[in-house]
């Protein structure tokens, strides 16, 4: 996947996370969820980061992974990843996808074990996005929504989080000068 290759890895736990995931689309293994919540295993997912004009973060409080996560969702069979990022967009946070000036590629990767009863490894590209405002929200999918600094993030428990948050916002600090 092009798309993978063209990460530039912002510490040694990234460059072994888009390695893996790199060997993992070279294997030829299936990459897209055909049975919820876990078949195959692993299976790619896509984060969509969503930044407000003046550089805050979005995060949702996920029902079923009671964490504080960007949202996003499970890539369908056959569906392009920039085509789950609009969609998920949509359907989640009920705007449309804008890249930021990064653009259509992945910003962050990472390969990660989920939490909960059904344990199994998401493959998760970490897109960052623009929007105008959030107005509504699948609040059957989301609790809550909230804007965050980065600075914010940062002094969140990582329990609280996704576990590799607060690498990403070190990444996007760093990249945003």
């Amino acid at each position: 996947m092009r798309q993978v290759a063209g990460i530039v890895p912002w510490d040694e736990q990234e460059d072994a996370h888009v390695a893996a995931a790199l060997a993992w689309v070279a294997s030829g293994a299936p990459l897209y969820r055909t049975h919820a919540p876990d078949v195959p295993d692993p299976h790619l997912v896509v984060y969509n980061v969503v930044l407000s004009p003046d550089g805050e973060l979005l995060l949702v409080d996920h029902r079923k992974a009671r964490l504080w996560l960007p949202s996003g969702g499970h890539v369908e069979p056959g569906e392009a990843v920039w085509d789950t990022v609009e969609r998920e967009c949509l359907e989640e946070l009920h705007v449309r996808a804008r890249p930021t000036t990064f653009g259509t590629s992945p910003f962050f990767a990472t390969v990660t074990p989920t939490r909960g009863p059904d344990v199994h490894t998401d493959v998760s590209l970490w897109f960052l996005l623009e929007v105008d405002a959030i107005t509504s929200y699948d609040q059957r999918e989301f609790a809550a929504v909230r804007w965050l600094s980065p600075r914010a993030v940062l002094d969140e428990p990582i329990e609280r989080l996704d576990p590799h948050m607060h690498r990403f916002t070190q990444k996007l600090v760093n990249a945003l000068g």
